[in-house]
């Protein structure tokens, strides 16, 4: 050893470091990619990311129902939890629908087509009966019973979309044929979509619209007959418009921007909240908007409240979740292989996807004002019911999937084995108590220590055979010795 080495001090050994000295943990990112991996190849990535979307919506949309309707609520002498308790209600009441339907087969949704489309109608007819039917801003779609007003389009959204796809699953191989495709798809529709347009509600019949065209198209219908019917839709939609004049003001100022009086007031307090929010927002409960100043904050307009109080990064999460949703659905319809249920997720799809970003395009301007409310977020209990049961229809078609039963049924036992409590050992229940000892107990207990002497005999037994071989080995030995 050299002068240098001995002030250099001793050096280590590489013959004492360990391979996994330099990654204790293990390699975390291939764990994390190997996890990652196997779980988007799992059957049942669809329904587990149906339960955390839809748990994700309906939260977001609690806590913007309080933060948005607080206010308004005190200044009518109200609690400030009303909308809350109201919202919370409606949801636990969404939550039992959402179960019964997954837990209904897919098979019970395709014979009960015809039934749902039939009650679907009749409670639309309902709002244009005397002392039932409730008009509001115009719109008459909504029904009174028993001091609760209820909006029957939104059920009759979901009806639709469960017959569209027992009848267009049924007469898919018949639909390049003009008879069939006209007979009974188009009575159907118009008879649905004309009796929401006779209340007035052009913005929910074009929801409707949308729906349609959704399970037309992966019904796989002709295109040309496809186009033929979306460019009469388009050109009947304009006509709606033209008739009407408050329709063509609203569209009017969208265009040029220029309003009369307060015909613009709500879209731009909506865009005022947005801007106010920047990026990260001025904090939840803490928007001025909401004080009065733009109409319905907690419903229509509940997107620029978010925008306000989250800022942008909040909006972003918004339309990431629907995007995530839109995802997943996408991925049911490439999965599945029964045309009833594609068709019908199709048109689920189209209907909350498609209202849900028309509801944000009106508040971000991009659309003009149209009275729609945000999927599972907006105050009303008409439109989280009926979006919580076709999430319970997606749910209960998501675990049809191929591999998904087997692979929800492991996981759920994996569950109960690790909540699962194991009964406590027999000498300690028997040790605990009062000092009294059932019969069975002192049973067991005498039987064990029976158990104990006859191992403990058996083992001086061999202990003692094994001193006598020992000494029989040695006798000869000592006696060739002497």
């Amino acid at each position: 050893m050299t002068i240098e080495d001995t002030r250099r001090g001793p050096r280590r050994s590489t013959d004492v470091v360990r391979p996994e000295d330099d990654q204790p943990l293990g390699n975390i990112g291939s764990r994390v990619r190997d996890g990652v991996g196997s779980w988007l190849r799992s059957p049942a990535l669809d329904f587990y990311a149906l339960v955390v979307i839809g748990a994700l919506l309906v939260s977001l949309g609690l806590v913007m129902v309080l933060s948005s309707s607080a206010v308004l609520n005190i200044s009518r002498g109200n609690s400030g939890y009303a909308g809350l308790f109201r919202q919370g209600t409606f949801a636990v009441m969404g939550l039992v629908l959402l179960v019964v339907a997954a837990v209904m087969p897919p098979g019970f949704y395709r014979r009960a087509a015809w039934p749902l489309l039939g009650l679907g109608v009749a409670l639309q007819c309902l709002v244009f009966v005397p002392g039932l039917g409730v008009a509001a801003d115009g719109n008459q779609n909504w029904v009174r019973i028993a001091g609760q007003t209820l909006q029957p389009s939104e059920f009759l959204k979901l009806a639709l979309a469960v017959w569209l796809g027992a009848l267009l699953a049924t007469k898919r191989p018949l639909l390049h044929k003009p008879g069939h495709l006209l007979f009974p798809l188009i009575p159907g529709a118009l008879l649905a979509l004309g009796l929401v347009m006779l209340g007035h509600d052009l913005g929910t019949m074009m929801i409707m619209a949308m729906l349609v065209a959704g399970a037309v198209w992966v019904a796989g219908v002709p295109r040309r007959w496809f186009m033929i019917a979306g460019t009469a839709g388009l050109l009947g939609i304009i006509g709606l418009t033209v008739s009407s004049a408050n329709r063509m003001a609203r569209i009017g100022n969208w265009f040029h921007g220029i309003c009369e009086g307060d015909s613009c007031y709500q879209a731009d307090q909506g865009l005022m909240g947005l801007a106010e929010g920047g990026w990260w927002g001025v904090g939840l409960g803490e928007s001025r908007q909401k004080w009065g100043r733009l109409p319905a904050a907690e419903d229509d307009y509940i997107f620029a409240i978010i925008g306000e109080e989250l800022g942008l990064i909040g909006t972003l999460g918004v339309l990431a979740l629907f995007g995530l949703l839109a995802l997943i659905m996408f991925r049911m319809i490439t999965r599945i292989d029964d045309h009833f249920m594609q068709i019908t997720i199709a048109g689920i799809s189209a209907w909350l996807l498609g209202q849900a970003f028309v509801n944000m395009m009106v508040v971000t301007g991009l659309l003009p004002v149209i009275g729609v409310p945000l999927p599972f977020i907006s105050s009303g209990g008409s439109a989280l019911l009926a979006s919580m049961a076709a999430l319970g229809v997606l749910m209960s078609f998501a675990r049809r999937e191929p591999g998904a039963p087997e692979a929800i049924t492991a996981r759920m036992a994996s569950v109960r084995r690790s909540i699962s409590v194991h009964p406590a050992p027999r000498d300690a229940t028997s040790s605990s108590g009062s000092g009294r000892s059932r019969p069975s107990s002192s049973r067991a207990s005498r039987g064990a220590d029976a158990s104990r002497s006859s191992g403990a005999s058996t083992r001086s037994g061999t202990t003692r055979t094994s001193r006598t071989s020992r000494r029989a080995a040695e006798r000869p030995t000592s006696r060739r010795t002497r």
